[in-house]
């Protein structure tokens, strides 16, 4: 393939562009599929395409309009379904599908509820709103007695007040002085409780330190008027406080009652007879009558406070709210408290800095107002309402017969269709007898003919007389089977609802639940006695005297199959939503009602309304689908925002497929350059989209100008079928197939796999080496069969206590008849960890020893068990991605240990890195120490590498008589190596493991398969090895070895958790090449030398403890994002971190190479390396028979060896049948 001047490249994007457009439109994503993914084949046929000047301004227009509305450049690449943007770098095909599965319910549901067209994409685009942050109370209460005033107090007027001041910068931990009432801690206490006095304490230390927090309290004491400060000690500390803050101030106040409890006794309560006596001594001049008596002057507002917390549905006393929001019980110890505020204020400072910089929070504003009505604000707290575990109804079903009277086709009925006749049947109470749209729809489920049911009722009712926009259904689940005794009220409610307006219907419902109507229907009295007058008494006793109570049976059915409540058990419905089930003696209150009202209104509800308001329905039927609709939506998971995508002009530069009409469909906007990696992919993502889905798909050509180089270098193939494929002899196929046909035979080509992140996937079987592929010199074929050996489940983990990752902690992944099948170690960086797995339901656990000892799991989300079970049980059901988080905690007798302070270790972490060594090649008896094993980490890829690995495996070996171990990276070796390393172990009597981590999908990537390896021999040393392994040397595979490496393992590092050979500078006429001697490299390092990674020696131990791995993750993190950065990975990482991380310079003789070493030094050399000389450019297998004289000999055992071993191999073959043989590799072969 002859290359492409720079003139010819320019618009090559543009000319893919142009040709796409220019087949027939069911033709362009095939076109755009070969031209991507066959690019430098197609490329000079592209440069002899005319582009169109109404392409190119269409196009350029359409990119001005993007880039100012979404953000999107030429050349990026976006994907959108219905709206969604869909991240084409971390989405998969898993992904995707969960993705399409989602929405197609809600599309199917809009369809169902006769939404089409037109509506059904702003029904679909409507935000639900949801509360992230913690709900909070509204401190803005009269009850509420403030300590001090951070605005106005005089005591703080030396402070600055602008906003600004949050925005300039400080140490970090200052809390930053600004007269604004940032932070407000409201105290709810029982003067009588012995832990109010500590908290009483607390909050005289903020003031007296004049922390910027504003303090207030609520006391809560006994509200009756038939009792005074003498006779109950509640009361009198009330009105004492009240006094003393009249006649001084609130703090003065606060600081006597901190000195009126020092006066009583240790364990003691704190008695009327003790305040009075305080009062006595204290203020002789006051008059006790006037403050602690029956007509005490300071007893204002002591209703308020009990009225207020009983009102706002909080937790037992005490308690503390933070800007509202109230403090959990376990953070309401005094000792912790203080630490527990001061981090709050601190994680506020971030809100609110971020409020004030993007102009939501602005100088004029009152901040109380501003925190008091953010969405996370309510009027009451009652976790039913408020929590964020919430089922839905499902109003979508279409019954053939939607009659509940017929109770056995009612039983036959699923969920859906059963939900879908009780929305159709369900009757309302209303504030008035106008007929209007209501955004809310409540239904109470309870027995009317028990006291909680008609107290229920009786509130709902209540509710419904005070607020408009609500409307009350009901639905009867009696304790008993339904009869005429046991349905009498119910059947008076709903014979009300059909035949009485609203108001007379709610009238008469809320004289009937009323105890003494109850009394008179106990002694006989009749229904009709106890009609008012009003009322269509006529059409009110027909229907009652005729209503059967099969209604009633299905009522029963619906709410024992659906919403899962037994016989007389109370629920509340706000628009599908399942509020319940209620306890029996819980109160759902009016407020609680007024409450639901507005959660419901401020999910959705408002914006559905709007919505259908402009469809021009009827009231009823607008309000019903509204309902059904709100339920629809809150019930979908939550999404990102939907974008509006569109285009200016679509004539010239879009693509357009349309959709099959009358059906539900996904509306697929794609941006996309022809000639990009996301091309490749999208390509053929919607050709199988579009043969699986109804889809309506545009995809604008986002060209990119001006090329100055290839855009792309590959060839590449996105493996995706529509369907499960069949063979002729109707068996299922063997799998996907991956097929490259008339690809060029000159290159030099390289297979490679781009797979999911959380995929394990290895070449198991090819004879080829797949590095380097010349087809030049193959015969027939390239094959090569990929496995998905593992599935990933990664996790992050914290500590609760600090924050941050308990590094070193460890965790067992297993069955339950195995639970020790894996183990890893969690990083500090992000508190990551992975580990191996594969479909099936798993147990995480902590490693028993010092991990166990130390820590305890306290949380986790995510995974498949109860957040608070010790046992983390993980369901790995899905080729996507599973990340869980967990959260630990020290445990008690712990809190003061250090989890890697311990010098002895137990056995090895990682039983995940499984030994695959056969034959006698592990022979541990159990006497030989671990720590005596010699072991060896290498990293190959490629035939050629695995050569040089080979030799440089035996070159160890002649040398040394202490026991070896091997350790290789598995990730990056063939088939071919995989296969015969064990029949070496066997004769050469070693050890070895294949070792694999997969690179963490949020440490930056490298593409470049060099790269990737040189990454793996440096980044994840702390997380590679068991901890079992003291020490570990890497050796090249491109090394041969003349000592004992016993002697370098034995080295005296320093202190230094690794040790490397510094550069050779004794040949001189390769001055001009070494680069680390000026510049960057000179200024870095001063004194010191820069070290060859070729081999280099590490104390794993002291390596965990400093955290080097951590601190070079975090390095390479930073320096990567430049790609001129780090040229030599594994090298240029360590040498720039040798002031934070120290390298101990090993003596020369380590490491000789011919490129930087003068001749006369070789006979000393332990090691020679052959390193790649710059100036010559030899070939390494020349170079290494030419330096190495016992290479060859090395390397002709090594050939004799595997000669034997395909000789055992073909014999063993050849006994096999020639029929079953084929059949076989037929069955397992993907072709290439």
């Amino acid at each position: 393939m002859a290359p492409l001047k720079v003139w010819e490249m320019q618009d090559l994007s543009f000319q893919a562009a142009a040709r796409i457009m220019s087949v027939p439109k069911f033709d362009s994503l095939k076109v755009m599929k070969d031209l991507s993914q066959n690019f430098p084949s197609r490329a000079r046929s592209l440069t002899r395409v005319a582009v169109t000047l109404e392409m190119r301004k269409e196009i350029e227009e359409n990119q001005k309009y993007l880039s100012e509305s979404l953000g999107v450049h030429p050349g990026d690449g976006e994907l959108f379904i219905n709206g969604l943007h869909i991240d084409l770098d971390t989405h998969n095909p898993f992904s995707i599908l969960e993705i399409l599965r989602g929405e197609a319910k809600i599309l199917e549901g809009l369809h169902n509820l006769d939404i089409k067209g037109e509506h059904q994409g702003k029904f679909l685009s409507l935000p639900v709103n949801t509360v992230d942050d913690s709900y909070a109370l509204d401190i803005r209460h009269p009850a509420i007695m403030w300590m001090n005033d951070i605005q106005n107090d005089h005591i703080y007027q030396n402070w600055p007040s602008s906003l600004q001041e949050l925005l300039r910068a400080t140490f970090p931990g200052v809390i930053r002085q600004i007269r604004r009432n940032f932070f407000n801690l409201v105290l709810f206490l029982d003067p009588l409780q012995e832990e109010s006095v500590e908290l009483l304490k607390l909050a005289e230390l903020f003031y007296k330190h004049k922390i910027p927090l504003r303090i207030g309290f609520v006391f809560v004491v006994n509200p009756r008027d038939d009792i005074d400060g003498f006779s109950d000690a509640g009361v009198g500390f009330y009105r004492l406080l009240n006094y003393i803050a009249d006649e001084y101030d609130v703090p003065q106040a606060v600081m006597s009652m901190i000195s009126l409890y020092s006066k009583m006794d240790v364990g003691g309560t704190l008695s009327a007879g003790t305040i009075s006596a305080y009062l006595k001594r204290k203020y002789p001049k006051a008059n006790p009558e006037n403050i602690l008596g029956a007509e005490s002057e300071y007893d204002y507002k002591r209703k308020d406070g009990a009225l207020f917390y009983k009102k706002s549905g909080l937790d037992a006393l005490p308690l503390a709210l933070f800007n509202g929001i109230p403090l959990n019980p376990d953070e309401m110890d005094p000792e912790e408290l203080e630490t527990i505020i001061l981090q709050r204020i601190m994680d506020s400072t971030t809100a609110f800095q971020r409020a004030v910089f993007v102009g939501q929070l602005t100088e004029g504003l009152d901040v109380v107002d501003y925190l008091m009505e953010q969405p996370n604000v309510v009027p009451r707290m009652n976790p039913l309402i408020l929590s964020t575990d919430q089922k839905y109804l499902d109003f979508t079903g279409r019954p053939v017969v939607d009659d509940w009277n017929d109770t056995s086709m009612f039983s036959f009925m699923d969920s859906r269709d059963r939900t879908a006749v009780m929305a159709k049947r369900m009757k309302y109470f209303t504030k008035t007898d106008e007929d209007g749209m209501t955004a809310v729809s409540i239904w109470i489920v309870g027995d009317f003919e028990k006291v909680p049911g008609r107290k229920l009722l009786l509130n709902a009712l209540k509710h419904v007389r005070a607020s408009p926009g609500v409307r009350l259904g009901v639905i009867d689940n009696p304790s008993g089977k339904p009869s005429e005794d046991n349905t009498v009220l119910y059947r008076a409610v709903w014979a009300s609802l059909l035949t009485q307006k609203n108001k007379a219907a709610a009238e008469f419902v809320q004289k009937l639940l009323k105890e003494e109507s109850i009394q008179l229907l106990q002694q006989k009295t009749k229904i009709k006695d106890l009609l008012m007058q009003g009322m269509d008494v006529d059409a009110f006793e027909k229907k009652f005297n005729t209503l059967e109570v099969d209604f009633i049976r299905s009522q029963q059915l619906f709410c024992q199959d659906v919403l899962k409540l037994l016989p007389g058990q109370r629920a509340v419905i706000s628009n599908g939503r399942i509020i319940g089930l209620l306890e029996e003696q819980e109160e759902f209150t009016e407020e609680d009602f007024h409450l639901l009202q507005k959660i419901t209104l401020r999910g959705s509800a408002e914006k559905v309304k709007a919505q259908v308001k402009q469809m021009g329905m009827k009231a009823k039927h607008a309000s019903d689908l509204l309902m059904k609709v709100d339920a629809l939506l809150a019930a979908a998971p939550k999404r990102e925002v939907r974008r509006d995508v569109h285009f200016i002009k679509d004539t010239h530069s879009v693509l357009h497929l349309s959709q099959r009409e009358n059906e539900v469909f996904y509306d697929v906007v794609v941006i996309v350059d022809p000639l990009t990696r996301e091309a490749q992919k999208i390509s053929q993502l919607l050709i199988v989209l579009s043969q699986v889905a109804n889809v309506k798909l545009q995809v604008f050509m986002n060209c990119k100008a001006k090329l100055s180089e290839l855009p792309l270098k590959s060839f590449y193939r996105y493996v995706l079928d529509p369907d499960v494929t069949f063979l002729a002899n109707e068996t299922v196929s063997p799998g996907p197939v991956a097929r490259f046909m008339d690809l060029p035979e000159s290159p030099l080509l390289t297979l490679n796999m781009i797979t999911p992140e959380s995929w394990m996937v290895q070449a198991v079987s090819s004879p080829y080496d797949l590095d380097n592929i010349h087809l030049q010199e193959v015969n027939g074929v390239v094959t090569a069969e990929f496995e998905l050996e593992h599935l990933l489940l990664e996790g992050h983990c914290f500590d609760l206590s600090t924050g941050q990752p308990p590094r070193g902690l460890q965790f067992t992944l297993g069955m339950s008849r195995d639970p020790l099948m894996y183990d890893t170690i969690v990083m500090a960086n992000l508190g990551y960890f992975q580990l191996k797995a594969n479909p099936g339901a798993w147990i995480l656990r902590l490693r028993k020893g010092r991990s166990e000892e130390i820590y305890q799991i306290l949380t986790h989300d995510g995974t498949d068990s109860p957040a608070d079970a010790g046992d983390v049980i993980v369901v790995l059901n899905s080729f996507h991605s599973k990340i869980i988080k967990v959260r630990v905690q020290k445990k008690a007798e712990k809190i003061g240990e250090d989890l890697l302070s311990e010098t002895t270790e137990g056995k090895g972490i990682w039983d995940s890195l499984v030994s695959i060594a056969g034959g006698g090649s592990k022979k541990d008896d159990g006497q030989k120490k671990k720590e005596d094993d010699l072991n060896i980490f290498s990293v190959a890829s490629g035939h050629l590498y695995e050569r040089f690995l080979r030799i440089m495996m035996v070159s160890v070996l002649r040398h040394t008589k202490t026991p070896v171990k091997f350790w290789f990276l598995k990730n990056y070796l063939s088939p071919s190596f995989k296969e015969t390393i064990s029949h070496m172990a066997e004769k050469y009597s070693f050890q070895y493991e294949l070792v694999q981590y997969k690179w963490p999908r949020w440490l930056h990537q490298q593409t470049e398969k060099q790269r990737i390896i040189w990454g793996y021999k440096i980044l994840f040393l702390d997380v590679l090895f068991p901890l079992a392994v003291d020490k570990i040397i890497f050796v090249d595979a491109d090394q041969i070895v003349r000592a004992d490496l016993k002697e370098l393992r034995d080295l005296d590092l320093e202190g230094a958790p690794y040790g490397y050979t510094p550069f050779c500078d004794s040949r001189r006429e390769m001055e001009g090449y070494r680069f680390w001697k000026s510049g960057y490299w000179a200024s870095h390092l001063g004194h010191r030398k820069y070290h060859i990674s070729a081999l280099y020696v590490v104390d794993l131990k002291k390596f965990r403890k400093i955290a080097a791995g951590d601190r070079l993750r975090g390095q390479y993190q930073a320096l990567s994002q430049d790609p001129n950065s780090l040229s030599n990975l594994d090298q240029d990482l360590p040498n720039n971190m040798i002031h934070q991380v120290a390298i101990k310079s090993l003596p020369q003789e380590w490491l000789w190479c011919e490129t930087w070493c003068d001749d006369s030094s070789k006979q000393t050399a332990k090691t020679i390396d052959l390193c790649n000389n710059p100036k010559t450019k030899e070939p390494k297998l020349t170079a290494a028979a030419r330096i190495v004289p016992e290479w060859v000999e090395y390397d002709s055992e090594i050939k004799e060896l595997l000669r034997k071993v395909q000789k055992q191999e073909e014999t063993a073959a050849q006994r096999q049948t020639p029929s079953s043989s084929s059949a076989k590799e037929q069955n397992r072969r993907d072709e290439l």
